[in-house]
């Protein structure tokens, strides 16, 4: 079977987004059955996506529940990165997402240094916003370059999974996920965004769930 690249009857239906997407109509978006989003705010240290500022107010002025991540890099001070979200981003409100943590790549680092950037990053937003971060991830890069720890398993999941099965493969240390990320090939399946690339993604949960995770 094909991979799927679109939604299916059901789904509570979300986007994740950064620069690369261009500029987004986020009232046709909204029209179009997307009720949650994420965009990404920064990365590494001293950087700010281009259109996060634009995408996070859109989200919020159509009725989307809204959230925000850092793409991750391990070779650089991981405090410093948490201190360049929080910067950015500035505060968390009712109808927010948690703050998410993209970990995808290994910079060349051993699953140690890994693992302690990942705990100081996470413990960091925490400590500054007052909700319990997300992590993005696949379970075939958790499993393998962080030797599948179980470190993080009370951390909200959004997880990377593009397969034709009914359910994504789940990491090491984790019950469940919160959200799945089915298909970064869902160009033409959201009105308001006419990217070649879009990443679709389905909430594990009612919409009551959606907004409690939301913080409503």
């Amino acid at each position: 079977m094909a991979v799927p690249t679109n939604y299916k009857e059901g789904d509570i239906r979300g986007v994740d987004v950064s620069h690369h997407q261009g500029v987004i109509n986020w009232q046709k978006v909204s029209a179009s059955g997307v009720v949650y989003a994420y965009t990404k705010a920064t990365e590494s240290i001293g950087f700010m996506d281009s259109r996060f500022a634009t995408n996070f107010a859109g989200m919020k002025s159509n009725g989307i529940l809204r959230g925000a991540y850092h793409f991750f890099r391990p070779k650089r001070d991981a405090k410093a990165q948490a201190e360049n979200f929080i910067d950015v981003v500035k505060h968390v409100e009712p109808g927010d997402l948690p703050p998410a943590l993209d970990v995808e790549v290994d910079d060349g680092k051993t699953p140690g240094v890994i693992i302690k950037g990942v705990r100081t990053w996470l413990e960091t937003v925490e400590q500054a916003f007052g909700r319990t971060p997300a992590i993005y991830t696949s379970a075939s890069f958790w499993n393998s370059k962080l030797g599948g720890t179980e470190e993080f398993g009370e951390h909200p999941l959004w997880v990377a999974h593009y397969t034709d099965k009914p359910k994504p493969a789940v990491p090491k240390g984790f019950a469940t996920f919160d959200i799945w990320q089915f298909t970064d090939s869902g160009a033409g399946a959201v009105n308001g965004i006419t990217s070649t690339k879009l990443d679709l993604n389905r909430f594990n949960g009612t919409m009551d769930q959606l907004r409690k995770l939301a913080g409503l």
